[in-house]
């Protein structure tokens, strides 16, 4: 897919790249984006420059009067930051929606912005919270407000050379509400057919300012102006609410596509205008946001390199540097894998093909494996990316004897065709060590990302639930 891949180790490395392969080169970090498009042939390319050894731009925290994400905070940073919650909950909410565990465990909310897709979750809120990005150089950095980034349809003003380093917006104060909402055509893995984000100022029960984001139903993610307009002095009783969402069909002018007709969305549209601002004047806009959510991610810390003293950072230009890699507690030295994705890596290169290819697009979870403690889809992760890294694969979950949860899958009589099972086990075991006696709830949404062709998901979920039981017995 590629032929150069450069994996820089500080941000001026990275930017003197970016000003090397201007317009030539892709920037990758999570990779959830990049390697679909790449195998798509879309905006293809024979240079990745990877941004995700560059540790200093991993936070979401608050700082004076911002909340600060880092170019590498993931969705599931958001997820976990009380900060993000507390203070951009819209922000929160539409990160929880995005994907499934294994992509939110990697997908960057920085590249989310970068797609610059109009179904884009996160780009909604954020231009509802009136956030603005730090774009750096090798000749400096320069300030872009949200709202003026896009030029149009997966267009920004984003310069060749150019690295978003930072996102930012001031944190919500005590008289402002927010809220995300999203109509997907299925609870996980969904493309929004809409989405919307209200920031709403009130002065008593007054509304003083509000804004409203619309995403899906226009070019770029738009501006409800006539709703913001419309409320400035209201109270948010019914009718009022009802007024505004029959405005906002009056902003934007939605195309028909396979996820819904042009009709469909103005009426679904103004549905949810309509409760989303009877929520906020409920005062329950946070209701329903997982207190401890999945992630998928086991200890949540900045994850050391097992293999660093064979595994110096370098750039793989050719095949002739190996990746140098620990898998399931083994070293391995995989020589030619550089333009690989882990996923194939594991099974052409480590000869490990427990790891199962279903989509290779990230869809069906079946190739899920654990990097550095994270269940990742490995179809999504560039090869490279294990380079001084731990891996753990379906082979060495078990390696001596059974995991408890896969003699819980026997027993349960969960494993059926067998294809979707090892990925099934994967994120599952991940969510045990997470939460060893999790409920039902967090079992389905654990598994969100994993598809079963035999569609026989409740002896998966029972074999899950039992090794929790289990542990709760253990406990006691």
């Amino acid at each position: 897919m590629w032929q150069s891949y450069f994996q820089p180790t500080t941000i001026e490395q990275a930017l003197r790249l970016l000003q090397e392969h201007a317009g030539t080169a892709r920037i990758v970090a999570g990779g959830t984006d990049v390697l679909v498009e790449l195998q798509r042939g879309v905006k293809p390319t024979t240079t990745l420059i990877d941004i995700s050894r560059l540790h200093d731009l991993k936070y979401v925290r608050r700082e004076g009067d911002w909340v600060q994400l880092g170019a590498l905070a993931t969705h599931n940073d958001v997820v976990a930051s009380r900060e993000c919650v507390e203070y951009g909950l819209p922000l929160a909410q539409a990160s929880w929606e995005v994907g499934a565990p294994q992509i939110r465990t990697r997908a960057t909310v920085a590249g989310n912005v970068v797609t610059a897709s109009p179904a884009n979750d996160t780009i909604t809120p954020l231009m509802a919270l009136g956030a603005e990005l730090l774009l750096a150089s090798v000749h400096g950095t320069r300030v872009v407000p949200l709202r003026e980034f896009y030029r149009g349809f997966r267009s920004t003003v984003l310069a060749p050379d150019e690295l978003l380093r930072e996102i930012r917006f001031a944190p919500l104060r005590d008289n402002q509400r927010g809220l995300f909402l999203k109509l997907g055509l299925r609870r996980a893995q969904a493309i929004s057919v809409i989405n919307l984000a209200l920031v709403v100022t009130f002065d008593g029960e007054l509304v003083t300012d509000a804004r409203v984001t619309l995403g899906c139903l226009a070019p770029t993610i738009v501006h409800a102006p006539s709703v913001e307009a419309y409320l400035v002095g209201k109270r948010l009783d019914e009718p009022v609410c009802v007024e505004a969402g029959r405005l906002a069909c009056c902003d934007v002018a939605p195309i028909d596509d396979v996820r819904g007709s042009a009709a469909y969305r103005l009426q679904t549209l103004a549905a949810l205008v309509a409760h989303g601002l009877q929520r906020i004047a409920a005062g329950t806009q946070g209701h329903g946001f997982p207190a401890r959510p999945v992630l998928l991610e086991g200890a949540r810390q900045v994850r050391g390199r097992e293999p660093a003293a064979q595994a110096e950072p370098t750039s793989w230009v050719t095949d002739e540097a190996p990746i140098v890699t620990a898998i399931n507690g083994a070293p391995y030295r995989l020589v030619g894998a550089h333009n690989l994705s882990l996923l194939n890596a594991l099974r052409d290169s480590a000869g490990l093909i427990g790891t199962k290819e279903g989509c290779a697009e990230g869809e069906c979870g079946a190739c899920t494996v654990w990097l550095d403690g994270q269940a990742v889809m490995a179809c999504l992760v560039p090869a490279p990316q294990a380079h001084g890294a731990r891996l753990t694969t379906i082979e060495g979950l078990g390696s001596e004897a059974l995991h408890p949860l896969q003699r819980s899958f026997v027993a349960h009589g969960a494993v059926q065709c067998g294809y979707c099972i090892p990925g099934m086990v994967m994120a599952s075991a991940k969510l045990l060590e997470e939460q060893p006696a999790p409920g039902i709830e967090g079992v389905q949404v654990a598994l969100s990302g994993n598809i079963c062709r035999c569609t026989g998901y409740r002896k998966i979920f029972d074999a899950v639930l039992d090794v929790g039981y289990a542990n709760i017995g253990r406990a006691e």
